[in-house]
């Protein structure tokens, strides 16, 4: 099954009258990008490498890094008679 020029045609004339002439590029742009991800997923590798954490240096200032919570940390004073 192909499509002529003229069918190509119709099809554009329909969605030009449906979607308008503000939205048809941004249709195009989403449908573009859909297609480009779909071609990237189906070719992509399932062998992918593990994400690396960040490094401190490399957090933004408004992430802290991670942090260790002081109250789960016990200490005693007192010595064990021996």
């Amino acid at each position: 099954m192909r499509l002529g020029f003229g069918e190509i045609l119709l099809i554009l004339a329909v969605a030009l009258l449906i979607f308008g002439p503000s939205k048809l590029p941004q249709l195009g742009e989403a449908l573009g990008k859909g297609i480009r991800n779909f071609k990237k997923s189906s070719e992509g590798n399932d062998d992918a490498p593990p994400a690396k954490e960040p490094v401190a240096s490399e957090l933004p200032a408004h992430a802290p890094g991670p942090t260790v919570s002081t109250t789960s940390q016990t200490v005693s004073s007192e010595r064990k008679p021996s």
